[in-house]
């Protein structure tokens, strides 16, 4: 279920001079379909202890809440195919780079959001200015991951939304936990990340971004979409 750090990534960071175990734990593939509790109280339970951060990334709670979308499931709109022809790839992922993630944050977000959000960020560009269309299309837009070739299967074929209520999925699987450690969906990739819902203060959620700044979880075949936050 542990084992060793994935490829490349510390077990350990420091942040504000105190020392941090990013312990990873290894799942087997979770499907749609799959209880998010069961994965927790199989995986989780057994390596959490007392005053533990357990994250949990937010695909795992998308996926299980059936926000996960094979890609000849998604009828893709002319409207999508133009937006994403305009959309920076990066090596960390597609983003709203291709047709079909840029036709479900035309759903997520509604289109005149997605429309308004292209437009300034068109302007912006021109000034060398960046990130203004996530800014604006919001965390539903910035969620959306899409197929990679890094990504492990069946979800190198699929888009995956962003999760429903982060932030309560997060108390119910700190009460499952029996309150000792504190839980934090979260969206971390090799660029960054943001917490999208947890049991922690601001303080804390700032301090856990930085803990997870290098993305202890890696990006591709881990298959560890959950770890904990341990003060050595």
């Amino acid at each position: 279920m542990t084992g060793a750090a994935n490829e490349g990534k510390a077990l350990e960071v420091v942040v504000d001079g105190a020392s941090y175990a990013r312990i990873p734990i290894r799942t087997r593939v979770v499907m749609p379909g799959d209880d998010l509790d069961a994965v927790i109280d199989e995986y989780a339970k057994p390596v959490v202890s007392a005053g533990d951060i357990l994250f949990v990334t937010e695909k795992i709670v998308a996926i299980t809440q059936g926000r996960s979308y094979t890609l000849d499931e998604i009828r893709v709109r002319p409207l999508a195919r133009f937006l994403s022809k305009y959309v920076t790839r990066t090596p960390y992922g597609i983003g709203l780079g291709m047709p079909e993630t840029m036709e479900m944050a035309l759903r997520e977000c509604g289109t005149p959001r997605i429309l308004f959000a292209a437009a300034v960020s068109a302007v912006t560009k021109l000034f060398g200015r960046r990130g203004d269309f996530y800014r604006i299309a919001g965390d539903k837009a910035r969620a959306i991951d899409g197929p990679t070739s890094g990504t492990i299967p069946p979800y190198n074929k699929a888009v995956v939304l962003g999760p429903t209520d982060p932030a309560g999925v997060a108390a119910r699987t700190k009460a499952r936990l029996g309150g000792v450690a504190e839980v934090a969906v979260v969206d971390i990739n090799d660029i960054g990340g943001n917490i999208l819902g947890s049991t922690l203060d601001r303080a804390g959620e700032q301090r856990l971004v930085r803990i997870l700044r290098d993305n202890p979880l890696g990006q591709g075949h881990q298959s560890t979409p959950l770890g904990v936050i341990r003060e050595a």
